[in-house]
């Protein structure tokens, strides 16, 4: 397995704080991103690389083995196991024993001394490292079931997004990591949806909230407006006297219920009355008319 510097690929060294990890990623994730660069295959791949190095070293026991252990990172486990076991065994007859401290470059040729290699013994399979990735998506994308095709780890790998999907969800994509040592299985990528709100609608789990500007004299006398959802416009009915911030609910107009078919949440339309304003001089006359009555 090829070594790769999951420092070098954050710009930073093995002295870097939390902090400065997290502020390397962001400002990389953003200058690489797929939606920035939508037809730029080598910063798709580098986008992956970035969130595979933020994923080990952001993680305080997974950036230790790193540290400790280099490529071979993923089995620190197995071996601190192993040397364990050979520190127990060191005065029987018949195998191999080993005691004090390895170098991480000496891992793998110990390793494969233990578990295969010249001993004749079945090497040990090992699962692949799972990769995460992030997908941003508007409210419209998330509304309807759609497909889309990722480039992981230099591979196209297209899944079905179900509609519904919620911002902060987590789906595992079974077998799409890294790859196994010795036969192992894949590894899993696990994709963190990100979905921004819409300029006219505001997401609540399954219910959508939006705001209808409507003038002072429909709210006054009553009447009809249009609105917009995110299957097309509707009207509603405006009653008599409504009330700047009155709220109104349509049935079944929400965001639909994830994995649950034809099921949706409701919407919220809330009032907003407008006040005219550059009022004539006749139209101001009656108004004080009014208020005199």
């Amino acid at each position: 397995m090829t070594f790769v510097d999951y420092y070098k690929i954050l710009g930073l060294d093995k002295t870097a704080s939390e902090k400065e990890i997290k502020n390397a990623y962001r400002k990389l994730a953003r200058k690489y991103h797929p939606d920035v660069n939508p037809d730029d295959k080598t910063a798709h791949e580098k986008f992956q690389e970035i969130n595979e190095a933020n994923e080990v070293l952001s993680d305080p026991d997974k950036r230790k083995k790193y540290d400790q252990y280099g490529k071979d990172w993923k089995h620190a486990d197995q071996f601190e196991q192993a040397k364990q076991s050979g520190r127990q065994s060191q005065h029987g007859t018949g195998g191999r024993s080993y005691s004090g401290e390895f170098e991480s470059q000496d891992f793998s040729d110990f390793f494969s001394s233990m578990f295969g290699g010249g001993s004749g013994r079945q090497q040990m399979k090992y699962r692949g490292q799972d990769f995460n990735a992030e997908l941003h998506l508007n409210l419209r994308e998330a509304y309807k079931t759609h497909q889309r095709t990722l480039t992981v780890n230099g591979k196209n790998i297209r899944i079905t997004i179900p509609a519904g999907i919620e911002n902060g969800q987590t789906i595992k994509i079974k077998g799409h990591g890294g790859p196994g040592t010795n036969k192992g299985p894949n590894g899993d990528l696990y994709i963190n949806f990100k979905i921004s709100n819409d300029a006219d609608f505001k997401r609540e789990g399954n219910n959508l909230y939006t705001t209808v500007p409507i003038d002072l004299y429909t709210a006054v006398l009553g009447g009809e407006t249009t609105i917009n959802t995110l299957t097309g416009k509707v009207k509603l009915k405006v009653n008599p006297g409504t009330q700047n911030g009155t709220k109104v609910k349509l049935k079944g107009k929400g965001f639909p219920i994830y994995k649950r078919e034809n099921e949706f949440g409701d919407m919220y339309a809330t009032y907003k009355v407008s006040i005219p304003t550059d009022l004539t001089d006749q139209q101001k006359e009656l108004f004080k008319q009014l208020s005199q009555l």
